[in-house]
């Protein structure tokens, strides 16, 4: 046989091994086009995604929490008015008056840099994982190895 031929036949054969692939993925794509009908699929999950947890976003912050954050604010002169626990566009623009008469990026949201400035921050927010101290002793040196 020459090569020609058997490329012919090496070709034949992938399209041959690749039929029921093919057909799947087209059996799926009219699946998808009649999901719409009036029958409802049973939703299935995969064993990967079953029984773990999804991490959850930062939660918002409580009413109290904002009361605190404007009543720091308050303190410092950047929010007229008495604390509501409400989040509003004066909480807001007192926050972003706050920021950028601090130093921050003036956004108006809660940061941990902003937070921490207030007083009402914890002593590792917005700071970077915690780094093991440098050993001050020097490093031993074996004996054998100094030939």
């Amino acid at each position: 046989m020459n090569k020609r031929t058997l490329l012919i036949l090496f070709g034949a054969a992938l399209l041959a091994s690749a039929a029921p692939i093919l057909s799947a993925a087209a059996r799926t794509g009219t699946a998808q086009s009649s999901s719409t009908s009036s029958k409802k699929k049973k939703k299935t999950t995969s064993s990967k995604t079953r029984g773990k947890a999804k991490p959850k976003g930062q939660a918002a912050p409580t009413p109290d929490r904002i009361k605190e954050i404007q009543s720091a604010l308050q303190k410092d002169g950047s929010y007229q008015g008495e604390p509501n626990g409400k989040w509003d566009e004066a909480t807001v623009q007192a926050m972003k008056k706050y920021q950028d008469k601090n130093g921050f990026n003036p956004t108006g949201k809660i940061d941990a840099g902003s937070l921490n400035k207030l007083g009402l921050g914890s002593d590792t927010a917005g700071k970077g994982a915690p780094v093991p101290a440098a050993s001050s002793k020097a490093p031993s040196v074996d004996a054998s190895s100094k030939q």
